[in-house]
């Protein structure tokens, strides 16, 4: 099938383009830097929050994997314009793609901030009148590796152990969207989490013997609704199948030589792969998980 991802150079789109040419399709990739096409992925210009472009990125798209999001700094333009141009692309197109949301899970349960956003872009893809399907996830291990290397040189880590949390890997997040786009449209929402629930400390103390740091854990309550949410649960999920990868896993991995898209499971901690922050390839709308940078002439 004919496939364009928006987000493609976010975490899960590095790991879903990949993932899709293995499966046999043909994948067209948006990018709001025009970029020359090489090997089996097609680059195209657009950008989702003008609408500039997206007539020609959607022509003959049989299925539109949008991934690309604002995530928490956002403030809905990209999930809600950005959904809602793209929404109506894929309308005045005249092929009906099946169009695939990714969210997170929770955003139904929780509106608020950019779960918010998330929910009103679920709003607009179903009902867009398009095939659609709405993949909710649990965070992903790389998103939390980021943010705990965020907090490394603190000589003190404040851990709340009455939240949970249950990371999943983005390359089985991938694997799941290839799964259900070979399904069809499911017009329904879908959950899918890591294989484990852990609270703050488990989680801290894990990175931490990873990273082989030795730092106190300060018991605390984080404050804030968004917390309060999480600690009763609203942002975990029962739904099956689970991923496969544990925290522990994803940290310390057993390195296997193949051709797939691995260098997130087995890439060194200073790659770019594990710090997009340090990559000038990234772009605007790639990161999954919130991070933004303003484009390069």
């Amino acid at each position: 099938m004919r496939i364009l991802v928006t987000g493609a150079t976010g975490t899960l789109g590095r790991a879903l383009v990949p993932v899709l040419l293995k499966a046999g399709h043909q994948v067209r990739a948006l990018s709001r830097t025009k970029r020359q096409s090489g090997g089996e992925v097609e680059w195209v210009w657009g950008d989702l929050v003008s609408g500039s472009g997206l007539a020609e990125a959607v022509r003959d798209a049989e299925v539109i994997a949008h991934l690309a999001t604002g995530g928490r700094r956002g403030r809905g333009a990209v999930d809600v314009t950005g959904t809602r141009r793209l929404v109506a692309a894929a309308r005045e197109g005249g092929g009906y793609p099946h169009l695939i949301y990714t969210s997170v899970v929770g955003a139904n349960r929780l509106a608020t901030g950019h779960l918010r956003h998330k929910l009103e872009a679920e709003r607009l893809v179903s009902e867009s009148e398009l095939g659609w399907t709405v993949l909710r996830a649990t965070a992903f291990h790389q998103w939390l590796e980021r943010r705990l290397n965020g907090f490394e040189s603190l000589p003190v880590l404040a851990v709340d152990r009455t939240v949970p949390w249950q990371p999943v890997h983005a390359r089985e997040v991938a694997e799941r969207l290839t799964g259900l786009i070979d399904a069809g449209p499911a017009r329904d929402e879908i959950e899918y989490g890591g294989p484990q629930v852990l609270d703050t400390e488990d989680l801290v103390r894990t990175w931490l013997r990873a990273r082989n740091l030795r730092r106190p854990c300060l018991p605390v309550r984080y404050p804030g609704g968004l917390y309060a949410a999480q600690r009763a649960g609203e942002l975990l999920t029962e739904a099956t199948p689970t991923g496969e990868i544990t925290w522990r896993d994803y940290l310390f991995p057993i390195v296997e030589l193949s051709d797939d898209f691995g260098s997130e499971h087995t890439a060194s901690p200073t790659s770019p792969a594990n710090q997009p922050e340090h990559d000038p390839d990234l772009r605007v709308y790639g990161g999954d998980e919130g991070y933004e940078r303003p484009t390069r002439s």
